[in-house]
């Protein structure tokens, strides 16, 4: 949500900057994610400042040129070349120095230099319309009033203030702060002053009777309101209109429109205008649809609605769907002259279902289905009525039809100083507190000593208990203001073995330590990247399409960082992230702890002695042996992976379950995700990781004084035999001296039987207690020998 920094002063008398404003607004609740200068032209006119021509006489080598002297400041005089045909002694003209920086209305920006036109000198341009971004002509240069000072700035006299629009992360819980209006109040309260209030004191309603309302759906719209304006002329909007609209971030249609988007982000009350004379029967019914029924929306898409929707309806069609999106047929265009301009309170459930069910989010039913604030749409239609009659003419020609039932109540609840103290942990003072609360809006009775009765109103939804309010007293104090103790007790208990943090940090800075980079993944994914649909959580309101569902697995959150840090040229990549798996398996949601590795790209720099080189499956492999290793898992059974993430890979098992596997991901996955080039990843069930690192004991064995020995064997093999295969079979054949096994050659060509591969294995022979002798290591290898030709048919080669 943008806020502009100027707009807010038609609410409050700021009295800080921007920079402070924005760390006010983020300690209050409403964080804001970035600042940015807003200029109604580009440049904002700077560096030109106001001259007076002196002399001006004709450029002896050219016709159409004049030579001048302008006086700038002082009794300084600038000559300056100029080719305008209104240039003439003692006109007041915008001059552009040496060194300034002009923007125009089309091309590129251009710096004035020093130089020599046709071979007299010319030190600065005296400026057109459309040379610095005022406007589109190129007649001539731009003339100012004779009563302007000589070497004021251009800006002051065209009143160019920079604005500032602050980028509020608003979170779903706060609809009472989706305006300006709402960012005000809290400052508000936070700054102790005023705000101040909605002035309609010129607004005169007419007695004649206006179009016809009825509502139907009460309980779908609790309030309504609305009025008839006549003799309008639809057009475009005043500057100042388009400027306000542009600042935030709204793009200008007409001047009813556009009255309409100011008032919504203005007060936070949406608004609609329909076009009188095309409402049949001059007659608005707000009705729920007919099951079925077909309407056109304004982007021109037929849509069917369903018995849930509430549409605005005349006597014999929907005009609009109720808070959500307007007609093509009933709409304002530039023929149109009367209108009926709408403002009402819509049930939020009603509104949100809609909006998901038809797909449709707009800046409307972003406020309605959030919760509005059912005593402001009178003011809001006073407010905009006036604004139309201003800048589109006409007049207000009915009274204000307001039907509104069931008056909707302020939460009512008691609050005590005590609670709120304790709970914050400070002893503030009570007039602060009731200031803070009446600041909010927020009403106050039934006083005591202990206490008081709150009277919240209906547009701070998320404040209906006592714990909400003292919430509110804290985030307007200041969590800052409360101060820390210079001790904190706390009692002691036994952490949780193991110390999950501890394990985590371990491993992070095992991989940091070695390049790579931590990322943190929006746990919202699209069901494209689903691995099972069958179990897929789906969210009921989902944001958009592509946050739709919850992620099943790590892989494609790894995929869609690789694919964007691809697009902007930073691809050899090493990322790691911790995050929990979403499913609904049986009925049962169920979350899993996941942590995942990815290697993309080159795995070091190129330089002169060392040529870049791609990642590959061993480096992927020897990242999750060095986490085994690091964790002292030991009892890992190997296996070919068997799923949908890798074309090739392996899955390290404990017991029968899938500790982790890792691989080469699928062209498939890396097409889903629009990356390019090899990816190697692999994916840690870290629940279990933590339940098998949770047996491991801890045990100090003396460094043996006596040499370990290696024995080598190269064994022709079957394809389908595993070194882990070999590596069980050696560990059971001999279980004391053995103390490593490793593989350091594979070799499958034309010089071997076909369906056949040679490993080469190397052995590391220790006893603890004593020298090895030959014999004993002989004796050894040929046991090594015979079980390996008996359990998998190998021979020596």
């Amino acid at each position: 949500m943008r806020i502009s920094y100027n707009w807010l002063k038609n609410f409050i008398d700021i009295n800080k900057t921007p920079e402070e404003l924005s760390l006010i607004l983020t300690d209050i609740g409403l964080e804001v994610e970035s600042l940015e200068v807003e200029q109604r032209i580009p440049g904002g006119l700077a560096g030109l400042v106001v001259g007076e021509v002196i002399t001006c006489e004709q450029h002896p080598n050219a016709d159409k040129l004049k030579i001048t002297t302008v006086q700038v400041a002082g009794t300084e005089l600038l000559p300056i070349v100029c080719g305008a045909p209104n240039v003439r002694v003692g006109l007041k003209v915008i001059v552009a120095q040496v060194g300034t920086t002009c923007y125009p209305t089309s091309g590129e920006p251009f710096k004035i230099t020093k130089s020599k036109i046709r071979g007299e000198v010319s030190e600065g341009m005296l400026c057109g319309e459309d040379e610095i971004g005022l406007g589109n002509s190129h007649a001539g240069i731009v003339e100012l009033n004779s009563d302007v000072v000589v070497g004021s700035l251009v800006k002051d006299y065209f009143d160019m203030q920079d604005d500032y629009c602050f980028e509020i992360g608003l979170t779903p819980n706060r609809a009472d702060a989706a305006s300006h209006l709402g960012v005000a109040r809290d400052l508000a309260a936070y700054l102790r002053i005023p705000l101040k209030p909605i002035d309609n004191s010129n607004f005169t309603e007419a007695f004649e009777k206006g179009t016809s309302v009825n509502v139907i759906a009460i309980d779908d719209a609790p309030r309504y309101s609305g009025l008839n304006i006549s003799g309008i002329t639809v057009g475009e909007s005043p500057a100042w209109l388009k400027e306000k609209l542009q600042a935030i971030g709204v793009r200008s249609i007409n001047n009813i429109v556009d009255v309409t988007n100011y008032i919504l982000h203005d007060l936070g009350q949406p608004l609609h205008a329909f076009d009188a004379g095309k409402i049949s029967g001059n007659q608005v019914l707000v009705r729920k649809a007919k099951a079925g029924e077909k309407f056109v929306t304004l982007d021109s898409i037929e849509r069917e609605l369903s018995a849930e929707d509430l549409v605005i309806a005349d006597a014999e069609k929907p005009m609009c769907i109720a808070g959500v999106f307007g007609g093509a047929y009933s709409g304002v265009t530039e023929e149109t002259q009367d209108i009926f301009l709408e403002s009402a309170y819509f049930n939020p459930v009603t509104v949100r279902k809609t909006s998901k069910r038809h797909a449709l989010k707009t800046d409307s039913s972003f406020r309605f289905e959030r919760g509005t604030n059912p005593d402001i749409t009178v003011d809001a239609l006073k407010k905009a009525a006036l604004l139309i009659v201003e800048i589109a003419g006409g007049q207000i020609s009915s009274a204000i039809i307001d039907q509104y039932p069931t008056t909707i109540l302020p939460f009512e609840f008691p609050i005590r100083y005590g609670n709120i103290q304790r709970v914050i942990g400070k002893a503030i003072p009570e007039d602060t507190i009731k200031e803070i609360i009446l600041g909010l809006g927020i009403a106050i009775k039934n006083e005591t000593t202990a206490g008081f009765d709150v009277l919240v109103p209906p547009y701070k939804v998320d404040v209906t208990r006592e714990i909400d309010i003292v919430e509110e007293v804290l985030r307007i104090y200041g969590y800052n203001n409360i101060e820390l103790k210079s001790q904190i007790k706390a009692s002691l208990n036994t952490s949780e073995k193991p110390d999950k943090e501890l394990v985590l940090n371990q491993v992070a800075d095992f991989l940091i330590a070695n390049g790579f980079r931590e990322i943190l993944s929006n746990s919202l994914t699209k069901d494209l990247f689903l691995e099972n649909p069958n179990t897929a959580v789906k969210l009921l309101n989902p944001l958009s399409s592509d946050l739709d569902v919850m992620r099943q697995n790590l892989l494609f959150s790894s995929l869609i960082s690789i694919g964007y840090n691809q697009k902007r040229k930073s691809a050899d990549l090493k990322i790691f992230e911790y995050g929990r798996s979403y499913q609904l398996i049986e009925g049962k949601y169920v979350e899993k702890q996941l942590f995942s590795i990815a290697l993309a790209g080159r795995k070091n720099v190129e330089q002169w002695n060392n040529p870049a080189v791609d990642v590959n499956f061993y480096d992927i492999k020897a990242v999750v042996d060095g986490i085994i290793k690091r964790l002292n898992v030991e009892g890992i059974r190997v296996e070919d992976y068997e799923g949908t993430y890798f074309d090739f890979g392996l899955s390290y098992k404990k017991g029968e379950k899938v500790l982790v596997s890792f691989g080469s991901v699928a062209k498939d996955n890396l097409k889903k995700a629009d990356v390019s080039g090899a990816v190697f990843f692999a994916q840690i069930d870290w629940d279990l990781l933590l339940k098998v690192i949770k047996k491991n004991k801890i045990t100090y064995k003396e460094v043996s004084k006596f040499p370990s020995v290696r024995r080598d064997l190269a064994l022709l093999l079957s394809d389908s035999v595993t070194f882990d295969q070999l590596r069980l079979i050696a560990n059971r054949t001999e279980r004391k001296l053995l103390k490593d096994v490793q593989i350091f050659d594979v070799y499958k060509g034309d010089k071997l039987p076909e369906g056949k591969k040679s490993y080469a294995l190397s052995f590391i022979l220790q006893d603890e207690e004593k020298t090895l002798t030959d014999k004993q290591i002989d004796g050894i290898i040929q046991k090594l020998i015979i079980n390996f030709e008996k359990e998998v048919g190998a021979s020596v080669r």
